[in-house]
């Protein structure tokens, strides 16, 4: 089973602590955001094969990342360069790269990429400024991850009304990024990644089959997997999403280009919600509810892991 935590919310910066209860209690509570329903899902190093992080500020859970020592992991950081004005709780770009280089000492280079997106284009963030930030961006990380996924906005309903000034980036634009962006990366060994793009930065060398695909995950944890034909896809790129635990309308990150929250008054009251000792990310699980338990083995191939060599952190870097 292949344990999801972010693609409705940053729970490495805000529910960490919720998080590692769940480890040790061995078990976690999911609700479906189309319907309630409620899966419980097993989390166990034998049946768990991969937990798959997406995060702009881990620092938290990063100080506390031997606890799950036994569990192989797979990391997004996302680490752009925008100001307050956009991503409102953000901290600043160096500070995070310094949690990334952390971070990649653990889990090594192959379970740990960088995320630079979404990227806008506006006359304070013109192209000049984005070429200029992910060069910088790029020197930093050149020995700590292979990869670096890039994608442009997308001007969803509850993005227009919380980022008016955001538009669509040009195909001309998104040339020029997709062409610098591809020199500046091999001068520093990275290859760039796209998801659900197309395919028009294959021209540059791009890799356009998707951020978090089978062949992600098995380079991360060093093991093949087998995969039931179809399970965890459910878009039109090649990526595997495995169970997802979060919860929309959670993020305090406050970035106006984010899809996963509405507004940020949702999101506070939500917080109120909150219980670190719940198995729900929000609320508690009443009698009333139905609780599906989910029984899923594990799909390595082989249960002989490679695993990442295990590193200790210098506690001077944060």
């Amino acid at each position: 089973m292949i344990i999801n935590t972010g693609s409705r919310t940053d729970i490495p910066a805000f529910f960490h602590k919720w998080f590692l209860n769940r480890v040790d209690e061995g078990f976690v509570c999911s609700k479906n955001p189309y319907n309630n329903d409620i899966y419980k899902y097993p989390i166990r190093p034998d049946v768990v094969d991969c937990m798959c992080f997406c995060s702009k500020n881990p620092k938290m859970l990063v100080k506390k990342i031997d606890k799950l020592s036994e569990y192989n992991q797979f990391w997004f950081m996302t680490i752009n360069a925008y100001g307050k004005d956009v991503e409102v709780n953000v901290p600043d770009y160096k500070r995070v790269i310094k949690t990334f280089k952390r971070l990649s000492n653990y889990v090594g280079p192959n379970a740990l990429e960088w995320r630079y997106d979404p990227i806008f284009v506006t006359e304070k963030y013109n192209l000049d400024f984005h070429i200029e930030k992910f060069a910088e961006i790029s020197s930093e990380l050149s020995e700590y991850t292979n990869f670096c996924t890039i994608s442009f906005i997308d001007l969803y309903k509850k993005v227009v009304r919380n980022f008016p000034k955001a538009r669509e980036v040009e195909v001309e634009e998104q040339l020029i990024i997709g062409e610098n962006f591809s020199k500046i990366a091999h001068d520093f060994d990275i290859q760039i990644k796209t998801c659900l793009e197309g395919t028009l930065l294959d021209q540059f060398g791009c890799d356009s089959s998707g951020c978090m695909t089978q062949k992600v995950i098995e380079r991360a944890i060093g093991n093949n997997l087998k995969l039931p034909k179809g399970k965890y896809r459910n878009r039109e790129c090649d990526c595997i999403f495995g169970r997802d635990i979060g919860a929309y309308n959670t993020c305090l990150h406050g970035c106006r280009y984010c899809y996963a929250n509405s507004n940020m008054k949702l999101v506070k009251r939500n917080q109120k919600l909150h219980n670190p000792d719940s198995p729900l990310l929000l609320g508690e699980v009443k009698e009333s509810d139905v609780v599906k338990e989910i029984s899923e083995p594990s799909y390595i191939e082989t249960r002989e892991k490679v695993l990442p060599l295990k590193r200790t952190f210098q506690s001077t870097l944060l």
